[in-house]
């Protein structure tokens, strides 16, 4: 959700600031733009929409000098437009901003009552005028920064380039994350490491309340309390190369096929195969003495909790419970004694997830969280850390992150049941061995890519408005999952139901223009499972229905559509059943002409509440 990139450098700063934004458009965005100071003055190029819009007007007006802020943004305040882009500038300072002024109102009347002139609708030009009456006051830019920071409320990263000021930009870190590069006789900050990569891969990440004085030689950082503060400089292992799409029309396609490898991977760094078991990193904590597991996340990540919880209640007998992250801190909820919090975050800088996390730690629980950026906020702030190995994921609706979840989520529930005693040296190397065989299982279900989008074709031809997904067990969050991708995506309103909860309500939209979804792997719920659909067929539902052969056999010749899935154990089914989901709702947004790796109005990272 929003990109910042800066640079105090040696040549121009334009081309570079562009493609570091170029780096950020995964984050979700609906305007960009660029300021750098030419002569002493600050000098703006702004443009709504997609990045190719900046770039022609750049092309048409370039801008020069050496120093230089750029943004993408997702709109909060003010509607999505060129007034409204950053960077928000005045004649003293031009400012990009990720996040939210939560009091921008307040003081904006009392600048405004001031004689201050507001030309756009947004919270961050509340900042930008705010600094500049401490600059018109005859405050050094430092000593304006350190001011205003202190009337600030909310969440922000803020990075401020000043008229005048060649060699300098001040940024700061409230809630949002902002990370400072050194360079050879350059500096850069940017909201994302994956912007700085070309650049650098030596990383000061800025922690909470943190601001700095970023020149050509190096950064002054000061704490909350304006303290002088040290902060380890760490090397990303991020690759400069811009990510391609491998030959595929998108990185949501490239992404899924990615799957195979991504599963293979994240498992290798968990399962020892001599020994057939689940070798987890040391933990801070005795994981045979916890008792309860909270788990906290937002999105996708939420429905990857949702499978974790049958997997660790019924293999572990440990109670579970998830929560929406923006709901559990603010019901206050309770972490007795022995309590694991558990926080899942593909990008581990989702502020829901954040806050949930700070809250969970200030109660005294253990903190576990399951992040595909080890250098993350949720990562740093964590007790420890699982990585996901799915590699950088540039399409706003997560695939191969969700997957990877589950690889890591599934050996941790081994790894608690074996601790425990529930299960022994036998049924582990069982479910190890069921892990170890879903790469090659994901691969075939791939091989269906064609046959899924002839059923993603006929979705789209019936006009079909709503959608419904059903499923039991660990089948129900995939259906969650699977309405969500398709919402995502395609903008087709859906919704996922737990198979026997169909008929307390759901049931009375069944029709012929109602298309339903049933993910049915065999397991010990498919007959119940089965029931569900013959109500569906008798009120003349039209049915796509994944399974595997076996399953498929039990309505052949009833169903509008179906998928096959390979047979496997039940355990490892909702990483297989993930594919086709995820499939269907990529066909079905290319067939609608949807914007497939940067839907309408999303964001990839959610760094505000």
């Amino acid at each position: 959700m929003c990109g910042i990139v800066g640079i105090v450098g040696k040549g121009e700063a334009a081309p570079l600031l562009l493609e570091g934004l170029k780096r950020l458009e995964y984050r979700g965005y609906d305007s960009a733009g660029i300021a750098t100071l030419v002569e002493g003055f600050i000098d703006r190029r702004r443009a709504e929409g997609k990045l190719d819009n900046l770039a022609r007007r750049l092309a048409r007006e370039p801008v020069t000098g050496r120093i230089g802020i750029g943004h993408t943004r997702w709109a909060t305040h003010g509607v999505p437009n060129e007034t409204n882009a950053h960077p928000i500038a005045t004649d003293r300072v031009a400012v990009v901003h990720n996040g939210i002024i939560e009091n921008f109102s307040e003081l904006k009347a009392e600048l405004t009552a001031s004689g201050y002139k507001f030309e756009t609708q947004t919270d961050t030009e509340a900042v930008a005028i705010l600094l500049t009456r401490y600059l018109h006051g005859g405050a050094s830019p430092q000593e304006a920064v350190a001011q205003a920071l202190a009337r600030l409320h909310g969440a922000f990263a803020l990075v401020m380039l000043f008229a005048g000021h060649h060699d300098t930009l001040i940024c700061a870190r409230r809630g949002s994350p902002l990370a400072i590069g050194y360079g050879a006789g350059e500096m850069y900050v940017g909201s994302d490491a994956l912007a700085l990569a070309p650049l650098t891969q030596n990383l000061v990440y800025l922690e909470e309340g943190d601001w700095a004085v970023v020149t050509q030689d190096g950064a002054t950082i000061y704490d909350a309390e304006n303290r002088l503060a040290n902060r380890e400089i760490r090397k990303t292992a991020l690759s400069g190369a811009l990510i391609g799409k491998a030959g595929h029309p998108h990185f949501m396609k490239k992404e899924i096929f990615e799957q195979p490898a991504v599963i293979g991977d994240t498992l290798r760094a968990l399962f020892n195969p001599a020994t057939r078991s689940v070798h987890l990193p040391r933990l801070p904590f005795d994981l045979a003495a916890i008792e309860r597991i909270s788990i906290v996340a937002c999105g996708t990540s939420y429905n990857a909790g949702l499978i974790a919880r049958y997997w660790i209640e019924n293999l572990a007998r440990v109670p579970a419970e998830v929560d929406i992250a923006s709901e559990f801190r603010y019901r206050e909820s309770l972490l007795p004694k022995n309590t694991l919090a558990l926080f899942i975050s593909q990008s581990g800088e989702t502020a829901d997830t954040l806050a949930a996390l700070r809250y969970a730690k200030s109660q005294g629980a253990p903190i576990l969280s399951i992040v595909n950026q080890p250098e993350s906020s949720i990562a740093r702030a964590a007790d420890a850390v699982f990585q996901t190995m799915a590699g950088p994921e540039i399409g706003v609706a997560s695939t191969k992150a969700f997957t990877t979840q589950l690889v890591v989520l599934a050996c941790l529930a081994i790894a608690l049941a074996k601790s425990r005693g529930a299960i022994d040296a036998k049924r582990e190397a069982a479910l190890t061995m069921a892990l170890t065989e879903v790469p090659e299982r994901a691969a075939d279900v791939l091989a269906h890519d064609s046959r899924i989008e002839a059923m993603a074709e006929w979705l789209v031809a019936t006009k079909a408005r709503d959608v419904l997904y059903l499923g039991r067990g660990t089948a129900y969050p995939l259906a969650l999952e699977g309405a969500l991708k398709l919402k995502e995506v395609s903008y087709i309103h859906a919704e996922g139901y737990a198979a026997g909860e169909m008929k307390h309500g759901p049931i009375a939209l069944i029709s012929d223009n109602v298309p339903v979804v049933v993910l049915a792997p065999s397991d010990a719920l498919f007959d119940k499972t089965l029931s569900n659909v013959q109500e569906v067929l008798a009120r003349g539902g039209k049915v796509m229905m994944i399974s595997d052969r076996d399953g498929l056999a039990r309505l052949d010749g009833q169903l509008a559509h179906e998928i096959e899935v390979p047979r496997c154990d039940p355990f490892v089914a909702p990483l297989l059943y993930a594919i086709p989901v995820q499939l269907l709702a990529y066909h079905v947004a290319v067939h609608k002409g949807t914007d497939v790796d940067q839907p309408r109005n999303l964001a990839k990272s959610v760094t505000v509440e």
